[in-house]
């Protein structure tokens, strides 16, 4: 079972981004997931930045894919997309490109790409809609975070010919993405003139219900779980349904996360085992509710 970095869902200053991929470069991870997928006022990476930091991981041994934005909003983000497809197209450096909305498909397909990955913010939940991206050239698909186990199962099995599956292993859910800026309003600040607030936040901001318990977190346009998603101790069920696990990075501790994901994985840790290390790693409380068709805030033993 291979193991994939997702992108970065975070703003962070742009040397901690270059020192948390060159930590990675000697994580054992198969797959790294570049690139701006949240919100394109973030600009202390752009495109060309990113790909240089995909050319190290590239000579390192890793599988790069640049992701593009979930949610496009004006010309200039479609020139970056635009550019995200000719990369690989015109052989520039010719990394795998992940679609994250309808419009980087479609230029996906009419550059005859027939590489690249499903995003999971493309929303495929049944065989028909999977198909017509496999029938458009994807080769990967990346699940929604809040597909369950089973519907999953269900999906890959009703396909005519498989597609290597990605499952959300790790990370804080993202659940929505919105036109506002929620990070700039909790400033009493507007989007436009957000003063780039989420950049000194590395984990985004914990909504907190009145009664004090973690709810949601704030992320700029995107609204995450509180509670960090963790499949470490269903890997026995994930592993005959996916291929591929994500990761999501986080401020502290990815690489010690992906390490025991690994260790897992290769069986020299039981599930039940590596679930209880990795509290000590996390950010906030875990859950697992959406992979077993409950409330994702849970955090579910089977009997």
């Amino acid at each position: 079972m291979k193991l994939a970095l997702g992108p970065l869902l975070y703003y962070w200053p742009h040397q901690s981004v270059l020192d948390f991929y060159a930590d990675m470069v000697e994580a054992p991870i198969d797959s790294v997931y570049l690139g701006e997928t949240v919100c394109s006022r973030r600009h202390e990476l752009r495109l060309d930045d990113w790909l240089e930091v995909g050319k190290v991981l590239a000579a390192a041994g890793k599988e790069v894919v640049i992701s593009t934005q979930g949610l496009i909003e004006s010309e200039s983000d479609l020139k970056v997309l635009r550019r995200i497809v000719r990369q690989h197209s015109e052989g520039e450096t010719g990394f795998r490109v992940e679609a994250n909305d309808m419009g980087a498909v479609r230029l996906l397909a009419e550059a005859g790409i027939t590489d690249w990955v499903a995003g999971p913010t493309l929303n495929i939940f049944n065989p028909n809609t999977l198909q017509l991206m496999i029938d458009s050239g994807a080769t990967r698909w990346a699940v929604a975070p809040e597909m369950s186990g089973a519907a999953l199962a269900e999906v890959r099995e009703a396909l005519a010919a498989p597609i290597e599956t990605e499952v959300f292993a790790y990370g804080r859910l993202p659940l929505a993405h919105s036109a506002r800026c929620f990070t700039a309003r909790h400033f009493n600040l507007q989007k436009d003139t957000c003063e780039f607030r989420c950049l000194s936040i590395m984990d985004g901001i914990t909504l907190r219900t009145r009664e004090g318990e973690p709810f949601l977190t704030l992320n700029g346009v995107q609204t995450q779980s509180a509670r960090v998603h963790n499949l470490l101790g269903d890997l026995a069920a994930v592993r005959g349904n996916a291929e591929v696990l994500r990761i999501s990075p986080q401020g502290a501790n990815t690489r010690a996360i992906v390490e025991l994901f690994r260790t897992t994985i290769d069986a020299q840790s039981s599930p039940a085992e590596a679930l209880a290390a990795s509290r000590a790693l996390m950010i906030e409380a875990p859950c697992n509710g959406f992979w077993h068709g409950r409330a994702g805030a849970e955090q579910y033993v089977a009997a």
